[in-house]
C-alpha cells in the first residue's frame, strides 16, 4: 500500500512499506532535466547532480562516499531529459542516516570553486568518453534531428563550452528556479513504517521556493535526416517515429507493439536482421515517453557496405508488420513477458522506489499491480495493429554515424 503525503510547502512524500525485506531505498526526485535548460546553460542539471556529491557544510566529498561504504549502502544519482534523481539504498536500520545525508547534500552543498573545477574536468572526460561510443551518440543525433531547436533535442551532458561557464552562483540560481518544493517528490520503499514520513517532512517539508513556471513549449516532431562523419568500425543507424506521451491511454498497446518489433531476442527485428541475414550484432527498438510527446526509435549497427541492406530489411520488417499485423502468439507472449518483468521488478526496493517516484512526479497517480495487469490484459491485436499503421508512416527521422557520413540513396529517396 502506497501512502502519499503533501507537506505544507507543496513537496510530496510517497512511502511504500515492505515489511518482508531488510532494505530501504530513498529517492529525491526533481522535475527538472535537460528539457528545462537553455542553449546557454545546457548541461547544468547534470553538472548540478555531480556537484551534490562534492561536499557540504559538514562533510567532504570523501566523507560522503565513506559514510555509505561504512554501512554497506549505496548512493548515486542520474539526470534525464525531464527529471533528476538522487537516491540511496541501505539496510533498514540505517534509513534515518541515509535520509539525513541526502537532505544534507540537497540543502547544504557548498559548490566551492576548487571542487567545481575538478568536477568540470570529470564531466569533460565523461563527454569525451561519450564521444567514443558512437552507438550512444547516434541517439542524441536523432533527438536533434527530431526536435531541432527545442530543448528536448539538447544533450543531457551539455557541451564543453557551456560547462566552462558554470559557477557556484549559476548553480544556486538554477536550483532556486527549478528545485522548488512543488517540483520535488521524496519516494521511500522498504522496511520502514508510516512514521518515517514525519522524518522526511521534518527535513524537507519547510524549505521555501516560488512555484515553478510551468510554461513548457510542446515540441513538434520533425522528420529530418542527419548524418555525421566519424572514424568508426561500424555504421550506426537510427530511425525515429512519432510516439505517445507518458500516461497516454494506448501506452500499453505501444509497449506490446515495441516488444514484438524489437524489444527482445524473439522480436521481428532481431530475427529478420540478425538471425536471418546476419547483418548486425545489435538491433533493437524502444519507446521514449515524455510529458507531452514520445518517440519510437529503431537502432541497428552494421558495416558501411551493408548499410543499405540493413535499412531495407528494417523497412521490409515494418511493411510486413503493418500489412499482416501481429500474431496471436506474439500478443500472448508479449503480454506475459510484460507481466513477468513487472512482477520481477517489484522484488527490488530500488525499483519500487523508482516506480513510485516517477509515477508521482510525472503522472500524479499510482495504480496497483492488479490494475496494471488488467490494462495489459485488455490490449488487443486490433489496437496494436492500428497503432503500428499510425506510427510507422513515411514521416520518420533518421540519424547516422559512419566513416563516410553519407546517407544511403535508399534513405534519401524515402
Amino acid at each position: 500500500m502506497i501512502k502519499k503525503y503533501t507537506c505544507q510547502n507543496g513537496l510530496t512524500i510517497v512511502l511504500e512499506e515492505i515489511p518482508t525485506v531488510r532494505s530501504v531505498a530513498i529517492g529525491v526526485w526533481i522535475a527538472t532535466g535537460s528539457r528545462d535548460e537553455t542553449p546557454e546553460n545546457n548541461g547544468i542539471s547534470h553538472f548540478l547532480e555531480h556537484m551534490f556529491f562534492k561536499g557540504t557544510k559538514t562533510k567532504t566529498a570523501r566523507e560522503i562516499a565513506e559514510s555509505f561504504d561504512s554501512i554497506g549502502g549505496q548512493v548515486n544519482a542520474f539526470t534525464s531529459k525531464e527529471y533528476t534523481c538522487y537516491y540511496a539504498k541501505v539496510l533498514d536500520n540505517h534509513a534515518s542516516f541515509a535520509l539525513d545525508t541526502l537532505a544534507d547534500m540537497f540543502f547544504n552543498s557548498t559548490f566551492v570553486e576548487e571542487e567545481l573545477n575538478k568536477e568540470k574536468n570529470v564531466v569533460y572526460e565523461e563527454i569525451k568518453m561519450y564521444e567514443d561510443t558512437p552507438d550512444d551518440i547516434v541517439h542524441d543525433l536523432l533527438s536533434k534531428a527530431v526536435y531541432e531547436q527545442h530543448s528536448l533535442g539538447y544533450p543531457i551532458l551539455g557541451t564543453e563550452e557551456t560547462l566552462a561557464t558554470f559557477n557556484g552562483n549559476s548553480l544556486k540560481q538554477y536550483m532556486s528556479e527549478t528545485y522548488t518544493p512543488d517540483q520535488v517528490v521524496v519516494s521511500v520503499a522498504g522496511n520502514v513504517n508510516e512514521s518515517f514520513i514525519k522524518e522526511v517532512e521534518k527535513l524537507f517539508g519547510s524549505y521555501e521556493g516560488t512555484k515553478a513556471d510551468g510554461n513548457q513549449q510542446t515540441p513538434i516532431f520533425h522528420p529530418n535526416k542527419l548524418a555525421r562523419k566519424k572514424d568508426t568500425e561500424q555504421a550506426h543507424l537510427c530511425l525515429g517515429f512519432n510516439g505517445l506521451p507518458i500516461g497516454h491511454k494506448d501506452v500499453y498497446s505501444l509497449i506490446v507493439l515495441n516488444n514484438v518489433l524489437g524489444g527482445s531476442m524473439s522480436s521481428r527485428l532481431f530475427q529478420d536482421v540478425r538471425e536471418q541475414k546476419g547483418l548486425a550484432y545489435s538491433v533493437f527498438s524502444y519507446h521514449s515517453a515524455y510529458e507531452d510527446n514520445g518517440m519510437v526509435t529503431i537502432y541497428g549497427g552494421t558495416g558501411s557496405n551493408q548499410l543499405e541492406e540493413l535499412f531495407e530489411t528494417i523497412q521490409s520488417t515494418l511493411s510486413t508488420l503493418k500489412a499482416e499485423g501481429i500474431t496471436s502468439k506474439e500478443l500472448k507472449n508479449s503480454k506475459e513477458q510484460l507481466k513477468g518483468n513487472l512482477m520481477l521488478s517489484l522484488e527490488s526496493t530500488n525499483s519500487r522506489m523508482s516506480r513510485n517516484g516517477k509515477n508521482e512526479l510525472l503522472l500524479k497517480r499510482h495504480r496497483s499491480l492488479d490494475e496494471i495487469v488488467e490494462e495489459i490484459d485488455q490490449v488487443t491485436a486490433e489496437g496494436v495493429n492500428e497503432l503500428a499503421r499510425s506510427i510507422f508512416t513515411d514521416d520518420y527521422a533518421v540519424s547516422l554515424i559512419s566513416p563516410e557520413g553519407v546517407l544511403p540513396s535508399a534513405i534519401k529517396q524515402s
